[in-house]
């Protein structure tokens, strides 16, 4: 069975090893319902090297997605590169770990949290909701001092 990202710590040469390769879209064992899906193979070259009781990961990963804009509701691709990727993992004792889990949620919080279409690095475009919404203020609006007690008020009484 095929497991790049499974390291044998045992067998780990003192001046580290080299990976390289793809994994499928299937790699980041997305939800077909979710807004994110990846539409590329992951491609990977990366240097693996023990640090004391650390493993260090370096290298480069990129990806591309699809995500959903967050104004018009279209689908639009971003790519994510990461050609100075690096990472630290404990080692808890000397066997098998495996890096599966960390490089998919290093490369998955690089992904924008509110999307634009705009904002895409592959098929740069203008986004088509533009302009057609009021912006929202940044701030609530101050309530009235007659409104009563306050939400902060309501607060202190809980405790």
């Amino acid at each position: 069975m095929h497991h790049p990202f499974s390291i044998d710590l045992r067998s780990l040469p003192s001046d580290g090893k080299d990976i390289s390769g793809q994994e499928k879209a299937s790699f980041f064992a997305l939800d077909p319902k979710d807004s994110i899906q990846a539409v590329s193979p992951l491609k990977y070259e990366l240097h693996l090297e023990r640090d004391g009781s650390d493993l260090l990961i370096t290298g480069q990963v990129e990806a591309t997605f699809s995500l959903e804009c967050g104004a018009c509701l279209e689908r639009f691709e971003h790519r994510v590169e990461l050609p100075h990727y690096a990472s630290e993992l404990e080692i808890a004792k000397d066997s098998t770990i495996n890096l599966t889990d960390t490089i998919r949620e290093d490369i998955l919080l690089t992904l924008p949290s509110y999307p634009r279409c705009d904002a895409g690095n592959v098929h740069p475009r203008q986004c088509p909701a533009e302009g057609r919404f009021q912006q929202v203020p940044e701030t609530a609006p101050d309530e009235p001092q007659n409104a009563g007690p306050g939400v902060w008020e309501a607060l202190n009484k809980l405790n």
